[in-house]
């Protein structure tokens, strides 16, 4: 009889061992990853990057690639927030009673529009900083005596020569000088030193004595 009874005990003790084995441990992490899309124009769901996906009440997430994907590691139980400018913030909580280790999700964005208030920007804070740069304002001639100096033909005359070529006077240079190649191609430019012109203009300065060293 205590045959019997020791042998129905470890029956029962190793029925006892197999539902333990049976039972799944609990979740410690989770990958959580997916996608998350918005309607397009035509109203199909489309890939939305940038997307902002962290757990909430942390640093912890990821933000979207071009794809729409995203994958990073969270608890059960916890709940992650997808935002991002131009679109509704949406909250997704992770079930605590998972029992894999990953956990897909699909978010679709819907537009959030966003209507500003006029805003009016100003120079000054009140009127009445208004008035009181209105009534300092210099109305003198002297501004506008230094303003027709640095306009006068000597003073341009001088900046002319230190000022460099932007880019529209150098562009005109370079296409006058293409075009001046182009007129002589296959054949020898003329030398001025070989122009009778420019010898008589030569030979005048001589005769005037415009070479001459003038007394100062």
């Amino acid at each position: 009889m205590s045959k019997y009874l020791i042998l129905v005990c470890f029956i029962l003790g190793n029925m006892d061992s197999v539902k333990a084995q049976q039972v799944p441990s609990p979740i410690s992490v989770v990958e959580f990853s997916g996608m998350v899309f918005y309607e397009d124009d035509h109203g199909a769901p489309a890939p939305l990057p940038f997307v902002n996906v962290a757990v909430k009440g942390t640093n912890r997430g990821a933000a979207s690639d071009y794809d729409g994907f995203f994958s990073f590691v969270a608890l059960p139980g916890e709940t992650v927030v997808f935002s991002m400018i131009g679109y509704k913030t949406v909250e997704v909580k992770i079930p605590d009673t998972l029992h894999s280790t990953q956990y897909k999700w699909i978010q679709i964005m819907t537009v959030d529009n966003y209507l500003l208030p006029e805003a009016i920007i100003m120079p000054w804070p009140s009127k009445d900083h208004f008035k009181q740069e209105l009534l300092a304002i210099d109305i003198s001639d002297e501004l506008r005596e230094n303003a027709m100096e640095n306009l006068a033909s000597e003073k341009l005359s001088e900046i002319r020569y230190s000022v460099p070529a932007d880019g529209r006077e150098t562009s005109s240079i370079v296409i006058k000088q293409q075009a001046q190649d182009y007129v002589y191609t296959g054949q020898i430019k003329p030398q001025n030193i070989f122009n009778p012109v420019a010898w008589k203009k030569f030979i005048d300065a001589w005769r005037r004595g415009d070479f001459k060293k003038k007394d100062k």
